[in-house]
């Protein structure tokens, strides 16, 4: 299993980023809601590639076979 991560940088103005790395799909979105609630009010927010992979993970996984049988 991939190593999760938070990067969390605060500028001198107090500015906060939050990075997430290693948390694929909408679970990274779970930790920004978290962060929002203790930090305070979110400015701005990017999805990083990650997010996208493992939504297309998943839709390959739910491709499903379906035949159909004949009499």
């Amino acid at each position: 299993m991939a190593r999760e991560e938070l990067e969390i940088e605060i500028s001198p103005t107090g500015k906060v980023t939050v990075r997430t790395i290693g948390i694929k799909g909408p679970k990274c979105l779970d930790y920004a809601e978290l962060l929002t609630q203790i930090i305070g009010r979110e400015v701005s927010r990017e999805l990083t590639t990650e997010y996208y992979e493992a939504h297309a993970e998943a839709h390959a996984a739910r491709k499903i076979e379906v035949k159909q049988a004949r009499k």
